[in-house]
């Protein structure tokens, strides 16, 4: 078969990326704190999981670039809670409580900031519970970790071959510019947000999947290699079949981290159901492709089809779990 120039130079970008070299620096400093296998979930998942009782507490923290803080610091603040709280759902659980980090040069860079968080925290219903705020550093810096609870864990280290690949998104928003970041979120129904996030640990405790991710600045191919990686399995992603919002040129899409996005390595007989799950909220959410034996992430079309990493010969994070099938 004969490669299309455009899958090729698409591949080519998108490993160039600055999201795809954001996430090489995990296995560096994974390394550097001689991080091991000290609770249920492996260094390089959404969160950390500790065993507590008959499930599992998790722990987790974002931290955001100082141009997004300073650029929008509203919408910083909606994002300490949001995507934190994506975090907890792709592992499976819900949410219990977020403290924040915040320093400013002075209270009135700050307010803007808190006002996000507040909102954010009254439509999650996530309460903030403390932190430490400074309001007499350089430049506006923001980080907020939570606190969540799960029965049953969804992991980015059990995709199975023979598992689907899902991707379930909001497509109900617009981009926030200049980034991209798709927000639908600040102006939906609390209850739709709450019921839509709670369908990943209702998947969890049903046993309808093992394996998620919540779609991270990487975008959906970034995260996909990232799963892949993790679980030591091959994926194939055909991109004509990606929920993607009307007019938004496919390779923006591909980098854009959306407010709600997952995706979700499902077994074959449990596919219909997870999609109808998501589709019941309104969200839109596809079977994008396959989960394989081997070490090669590819994405295709109608016609052609390119590998864009693999991870045998190159890790991106460095952090697989088992043996890898050829």
């Amino acid at each position: 078969m004969t490669l299309a120039p455009d899958i090729i130079d698409l591949a080519e970008r998108l490993r160039k990326s600055r999201a795809f070299a954001a996430k090489s620096t995990i296995a560096t400093v994974a390394e550097q704190l001689d991080l091991n296998r000290v609770a249920t979930a492996a260094v390089g998942d959404d969160c950390a999981a500790i065993p507590d009782g008959g499930g599992y507490l998790l722990f987790a923290i974002e931290g955001f670039l100082n141009e997004f803080v300073t650029g929008d610091p509203w919408f910083a603040g909606w994002c300490g809670i949001m995507v934190n709280l994506g975090d907890v759902a792709a592992m499976g659980g819900r949410p219990v409580a977020v403290v924040d980090c915040i320093l400013a040069s002075n209270a009135d860079e700050a307010d803007p900031i808190l006002a996000g968080m507040k909102a954010a925290s009254r439509t999650f219903g996530i309460p903030i519970v403390g932190g430490h705020t400074c309001t007499s550093g350089a430049e506006r810096q923001l980080s907020v970790a939570i606190l969540g609870r799960a029965k049953k864990l969804l992991t980015s280290f059990d995709a199975e071959p023979g598992d689907h690949l899902i991707a379930a998104i909001d497509l109900r928003g617009r981009y926030r510019e200049p980034y991209s970041n798709w927000e639908a979120a600040t102006d939906a129904p609390p209850e739709r947000l709450r019921a839509c996030y709670d369908i990943l640990p209702t998947i969890a405790e049903r046993g309808l999947s093992k394996a998620a991710k919540d779609i991270s600045q990487a975008g959906i191919v970034g995260t996909s290699i990232m799963l892949a990686e993790c679980s030591n399995v091959g994926i194939t992603i055909n991109l004509d079949k990606i929920p993607k919002p009307p007019g938004v040129p496919l390779e923006r899409w591909l980098q854009t981290f959306p407010s709600f996005g997952f995706i979700l390595s499902v077994p074959p007989q449990n596919t219909e159901r997870v999609l109808a799950m998501f589709s019941a909220q309104g969200v839109a959410a596809a079977d994008v492709g396959a989960v394989t034996k081997g070490t090669r992430v590819e994405i295709s079309d109608s016609e052609n089809r390119e590998t864009i990493w693999d991870f045998a010969t190159s890790p991106l994070l460095g952090l697989g779990r088992r043996e890898a099938t050829p």
